[in-house]
């Protein structure tokens, strides 16, 4: 990891292009721990991987809805090389430079919605981090014409469904097939991160 909670507001290196350094932001957590949010960079590939590869099976069954995680360098590759209008991604480092929490989004199409996935690492949970994570995208998708979030988790996960109704975005269910809710959310016109 090549940036920590020592380096707020140092410049990363290197910065890609139409990085969006409005969504850093460091914040004290409901239990008193403290996180750095920013954009996902590059050098975050290896960090990532660390991260998946020491999740536990029923995080990892959540994330991707039981399909198969990613596990090549080139798929870690892929998740941390982003535009940041059309595909983008949040990532919560704690004070010794982990990476405990990511939100992402990847646009559909022309449609002005994005589909959306957030992870916490268990020890990270019910301490506001998802809702942080979450802000700071919607901030960042709000600011890049997004109207809408769109996300699909299966129907026992509590922790998702908590963070739909405590989120200030309006949102519908639009299905449930085989235990997988889709829901979208709409997105207010401006939005700045907190």
């Amino acid at each position: 990891m090549t940036v920590r909670l020592r380096r707020l507001g140092a410049e990363p290196d290197p910065v890609p292009e139409g990085y969006p350094r409005e969504l850093e932001h460091r914040l004290r957590l409901l239990d008193g721990r403290r996180v750095f949010l920013r954009p996902i960079l590059p050098t975050d590939a290896a960090e990532l991987q660390r991260a998946v590869e020491g999740a536990d099976p029923e995080t990892l069954r959540r994330r991707f809805l039981g399909g198969s995680p990613p596990h090549t360098a080139e798929e870690f590759e892929r998740l941390v090389r982003v535009d940041y209008r059309r595909r983008s991604a949040v990532v919560a480092l704690a004070e010794d430079g982990h990476g405990v929490g990511i939100a992402r989004y990847e646009t559909l199409g022309d449609t002005g919605t994005a589909e959306i996935a957030v992870a916490v690492d268990p020890e990270w949970r019910h301490v506001g981090l998802a809702t942080a994570l979450l802000r700071r995208l919607a901030a960042g998708a709000v600011a890049n014409g997004i109207t809408r979030f769109a996300a699909e988790f299966f129907a026992d996960n509590l922790d998702v469904t908590d963070l739909l109704e405590e989120s200030d975005a309006p949102f519908r269910n639009l299905a449930e097939d085989a235990g997988v809710v889709s829901v979208e959310l709409a997105l207010p016109e401006q939005l700045e991160p907190e």
